[in-house]
């Protein structure tokens, strides 16, 4: 009679302990740091792609480019002298049939020396090689921009998906704790087995070593994004977004065959090899068909020449020359030159080759995360309503024993790592997207949340 009662007043009280309500709860994350700031997924891509200092650098080496094109135009310009001489002799001096003399004599100069030495064809084929540098620098912003804009989309889910993580932890801690309480009552009355309350006291404390680990691993993800933004990494960022649900950017059942020829055609890192060839062929060209185009000289003084004020008049003088460069220094017999420059041409050709290579091994990578990802989504959501299932017929159980604790434990386990899962899937889903539109060039001017 005693066992029986025994055995149901064990039966109450685990009963009551497994009946505790589970929900999700805010988490309170203590810190000295100043207060968290707020940021969604919209701001931080605008950020990352204004003030990333990757992007800066590359602005810098774009007007860099710019003035080196300017340089090369400025080529085709003379420059211009304005000045003053004088200058005297005296004693003797030879005259031009030979005789030899005694005299002093000074002369004046006043006026603008124009002078110019143009080497057409070196100088053409330079300007239009610096022209296409600038495009490739131009193409080089975007790409880092599109690149830093994937860095914060993949940061911000990072700090989602950690400050989610860390609420399914508080709360598994919060269900471990209510049913750890309901044993160790037990246990004070006698009617529960000392190790069942401390075997659930440990699972509570497990669950808590989850909560700390969840809200390191947001901080540092928070901190990571703020260098991402150029933001005060001390300050912590408190993501908008208080779920994590799957958003749609891409179409999952596109072919891969249109995703390998968008990215071909748009991504900037490709555009920005062409534009490198493109340059190195016009250097090839100066060397090879630069020599072939004349130079072309000239000089001219306007002003006035005299040897005193009562003698001063206007003097005006003119060259030209035209001439080629045979030998020597970037002359047309220059072998060296030329090699140069067609090993230059032929190494920017097989860059882009292996840029094409390695954007279609991209594409076919992010391509297939994106479809696993998609699949793995409602494997998990499955998974999860089992364990939700489990855990609420594991409450419900009439009959009680030294297994019970244990099954009670284990469907807690299986409830919260099924939700964890599911996070993780949805936050690396949403990554997977991002990256896809990256590889394939689509990370433009105008990136939405994807709600």
């Amino acid at each position: 009679m005693k066992n029986v009662v025994i055995r149901a007043a064990y039966s109450v009280v685990v009963a009551l302990a497994m009946a505790a309500p589970f929900c999700y709860s805010a988490v309170p994350l203590a810190t000295n740091a100043p207060a968290p700031h707020p940021i969604d997924l919209a701001t931080a891509l605008r950020l990352a792609g204004a003030q990333n200092v990757d992007v800066q650098l590359a602005r810098e080496r774009l007007r860099e480019a710019q003035a080196t094109h300017a340089a090369a135009m400025y080529q085709f310009f003379p420059w211009i002298s304005p000045g003053l001489a004088y200058r005297r002799h005296d004693g003797n001096i030879q005259d031009v049939a030979g005789n030899i003399f005694d005299t002093s004599k000074q002369q004046y100069t006043l006026g603008a020396n124009l002078q110019a030495r143009l080497e057409i064809g070196d100088t053409w084929y330079k300007a239009l090689a610096a022209k296409q540098l600038v495009n490739a620098a131009d193409h080089a912003v975007e790409a880092q921009r599109q690149e830093s804009i994937l860095a914060a989309a993949i940061g911000y889910f990072d700090v989602v998906k950690f400050r989610a993580t860390a609420v399914v932890a508080q709360d598994a801690v919060r269900i471990a704790q209510d049913y750890a309480d309901q044993l160790q009552r037990g246990t004070e009355v006698g009617l529960i087995f000392k190790g069942d309350a401390l075997r659930a006291r440990g699972q509570a404390e497990r669950n808590q070593i989850a909560v700390e680990q969840a809200r390191e691993q947001q901080r540092i993800a928070a901190a990571r994004l703020s260098q991402v933004l150029r933001l005060d990494a001390s300050v912590d960022l408190l993501p908008a977004d208080n779920e994590l649900i799957p958003l749609t950017l891409t179409d999952t059942n596109a072919a891969l065959a249109t995703l390998v020829f968008q990215a071909l055609a748009s991504r900037p890192e490709l555009k920005r090899g062409q534009a490198l060839t493109l340059a190195a062929g016009k250097n090839r060209d100066a060397a090879t068909r630069g020599p072939l185009i004349p130079s072309l000289g000239a000089q001219a003084f306007l002003g006035g020449l005299g040897g005193g004020s009562s003698n001063f008049r206007d003097s005006e003088s003119l060259a030209l020359t035209l001439d080629w460069r045979l030998l020597g220094p970037g002359g047309l017999l220059d072998s060296s030159r030329k090699a140069t420059v067609e090993a230059q041409h032929a190494a920017a050709v097989i860059s882009g080759q292996k840029n094409q290579e390695i954007v279609t091994l991209q594409v076919v990578e992010a391509s297939t995360r994106v479809r696993s990802l998609a699949a793995q989504i409602t494997t998990h959501q499955r998974a999860l309503a089992t364990a939700e299932e489990t855990f609420r017929l594991t409450r419900e159980r009439k009959e009680r024993g030294f297994g019970v604790v244990l099954e009670n434990i284990f469907a807690e386990q299986e409830l919260t790592r099924s939700r964890t899962d599911l996070l993780k899937a949805v936050a690396e889903f949403n990554q997977a997207q991002y990256s896809l539109l990256r590889a394939v060039g689509a990370l433009g001017g105008s990136t939405t949340n994807g709600r």
